[in-house]
């Protein structure tokens, strides 16, 4: 059946400006690191872009090593975005990234010219694209020169593959330098998407300060600590958790029973608002506007609706916050 957006798809969703951008994008992006690969059910992943984008969600995040395997979620969303969504194009904002490895010799990982050009160059055929809209280095690369790195972004600009471009990983100082480097070459830095959480805060210890400072966007990845904070791990590890996969990043030695009690204590202060504890945890990183964006990851359609619902509540008294850092100090 022929797909037609939901004509009321932007009557909710909140957008907020990426840094000093002319750029909005939505309070919650949808990422496609899992769930949208070779190894998946096409048709799920189909359901959920499409209902995603029928909630307002117009950022979709990829990049060259999603899958399993690599290069799988690009070439499923391009055929997702050809037979469902190409009537609807201008109205998102399609990003990928390059800096993991690719393929094997010298030229397949991390941040050199070569890499990063030609990695782009096969993530829009795989998509079908003539442009991404944003174009990460995913990760520094501490054998490359910053400036080359950053060159690369400016010429993948100027041969118009990608609108704006983005950093992913990197550290306070790092970024700030390919602040300075992306201003002399006069493509500035649209965005950053590091990892942000209510466990894990390291960003607010000086970039998130030199983001504010430099008129930089930022977009959290992992805002749910890979399901952690949600209800899926309140009582054990379930056997189609992340943690119970051997290829995930999120290892069953992580779920301690320290951390397990802290998050059982999160899920009452959520209760206590209102929300799940998946829908708060969204709400906490996008509480103060520092954060443009939280990227979400699903593997069904009703996540993704119960996470724009976090929507509905992002304010917290004084209490709650307080509440809330007693629990993890």
């Amino acid at each position: 059946m022929e797909y037609l957006a939901d004509a009321n798809r932007y009557t909710s969703m909140q957008y907020r400006r990426c840094g000093r951008s002319g750029v909005k994008l939505p309070a919650i992006s949808l990422g496609l690191w899992h769930n949208f690969g070779g190894v998946d059910t096409l048709e799920n992943s189909r359901a959920m872009i499409r209902r995603a984008f029928d909630l307002g969600i117009t950022h979709f995040d990829l990049a060259n090593n999603y899958g399993p395997p690599a290069g799988s979620a690009e070439e499923n969303f391009g055929r997702i975005l050809k037979e469902d969504l190409a009537a609807y194009r201008d109205e998102m904002i399609i990003s990928t990234k390059a800096g993991y490895y690719m393929w094997p010799g010298p030229y397949g990982d991390w941040g050199s010219k070569k890499y990063l050009v030609a990695s782009l160059d096969q993530s829009l055929k795989r998509m079908g694209l003539e442009y991404v809209d944003i174009f990460y280095s995913h990760r520094p690369d501490p054998e490359t020169p910053l400036e080359e790195t950053m060159a690369a972004l400016d010429l993948v600009v100027r041969q118009g593959k990608a609108l704006y471009v983005g950093l992913s990983n990197y550290d306070a100082n790092q970024t700030k330098q390919a602040v300075s480097i992306l201003k002399q070459l006069g493509t500035p830095l649209l965005i950053h998407q590091p990892r942000y959480s209510i466990l894990d805060r390291w960003i607010e210890d000086g970039l998130q300060t030199v983001l504010e400072d430099e008129g930089v966007g930022s977009i959290a990845f992992c805002p749910l600590a890979q399901g952690l904070l949600t209800s899926k791990y309140l009582t054990g590890i379930p056997d189609d958790s992340r943690a119970a996969k051997e290829s995930s990043f999120l290892k069953e030695s992580d779920i301690t029973e320290a951390t397990v009690n802290k998050v059982r204590e999160l899920n009452v202060i959520a209760q206590q608002r209102g929300q799940s504890l998946a829908q708060m945890a969204l709400a906490w990183v996008l509480r103060s506007g520092r954060v443009t964006s939280a990227l979400i990851g699903a593997s069904r359609v009703a996540q993704i609706e119960e996470n724009v619902a976090a929507l509905e509540q992002l304010s917290f008294n004084d209490d709650e916050l307080s509440a809330i850092d007693q629990v993890l100090r």
